[in-house]
């Protein structure tokens, strides 16, 4: 007879993570799936000085090997599968993969988001040399230099502002149909000293040598603009395929929607981190995380009752 699991955490980045250490620690039987990347886009940040504990900061992918090492101690179980279907069965929730299925009393959403990219030259080779997805992660990097800010939405508008912090010159740039909407903030962002709008354009490549030195741009006459850095803050999907078959309430941009327990509309499913849209961080993920384990834990000691 198939396994029935006290969780089941759909993930395995910071939310996922922390949600597999607090329900295993607690002794309830855990599985992690997980598409292979242990870590999620947390791998990706080149140094994280900003995690409590860590005072010299340390690179993604070692504060996420930290993070699988506490998890296994306590006794997660991995699996690399991919999650195709979310299904509610009455007491128990059917998770399927392409593997197979599995059985779980609780089941914690954890699968992140997945920024659209410009999929241009350079971008892929200078990520995490210049080119990064977060201006609030990695903003404090940029001290004093020129940054490019690339986007047309309120993100791409709020973390330009943000960067008129730290860096010398913020060049915010929302391609050639200009920004989406009329935002509270571009009023602001354009009476910025240290901030240039180049409207009208798109980006064609990144270039540098061993960092990221300028950008281009197609159809215009500036030939390369010279950057330190660039963000590129377009719009983000969520990377779970499984919400609307399984009926779980998510809004427009896809972020799933929970309450402060990280309860979504579906009892016994839970979503925490990146999916969830809220902080952006490896710390708030983690938080995320502890919530939604504490949360199905209080409902499995319930019986089954929020």
């Amino acid at each position: 007879m198939e396994k029935v699991w006290d969780v089941i955490v759909i993930g395995a980045g910071p939310a996922g993570l922390t949600a597999g250490i607090y329900a295993a620690r607690h002794g309830h039987s855990t599985l992690l799936l997980h598409n292979g990347k242990i870590g999620g886009r947390a791998l990706e940040a080149h140094m994280i000085e900003n995690y409590p504990g860590f005072p010299q900061g340390m690179t993604g992918a070692e504060l996420m090997e930290l993070f699988h090492q506490q998890a296994s101690r306590f006794g997660v179980e991995f699996r690399h599968e991919t999650v195709i279907g979310l299904a509610d069965a009455g007491d128990h929730r059917i998770v399927s993969t392409r593997g197979g299925y599995h059985q779980g009393k609780t089941v914690i959403l954890a699968t992140g988001i997945q920024r659209k990219q410009l999929s241009i030259p350079g971008e892929m080779e200078f990520k995490g040399r210049g080119v990064s997805y977060c201006a609030i992660c990695d903003g404090p990097f940029f001290k004093d230099k020129i940054v490019a800010v690339i986007g047309s939405g309120h993100e791409a508008v709020a973390d330009a502002l943000h960067l008129t912090d730290t860096a010398k010159k913020v060049y915010a740039i929302p391609g050639a149909k200009g920004y989406s909407e009329s935002y509270a903030e571009l009023p602001v962002l354009r009476s910025n000293p240290k901030v240039e709008i180049i409207e009208g354009h798109d980006i064609s490549e990144i270039s540098g040598n061993e960092f990221v030195t300028n950008i281009k741009f197609t159809g215009s006459s500036v030939e390369k603009l010279d950057v330190d850095g660039v963000f590129i803050l377009l719009e983000h999907v969520s990377t779970s395929n499984i919400l609307v078959e399984a009926g779980i309430d998510a809004d427009e941009g896809g972020c799933v929607i929970v309450d402060r327990g990280q309860h979504t509309n579906l009892p016994g499913v839970y979503a925490a981190g990146d999916c969830s849209c809220t902080g952006w961080q490896v710390v708030t993920a983690a938080g995320d995380g502890a919530k939604a384990a504490l949360s199905a834990m209080k409902y499995l000691k319930q019986g089954g009752t929020r």
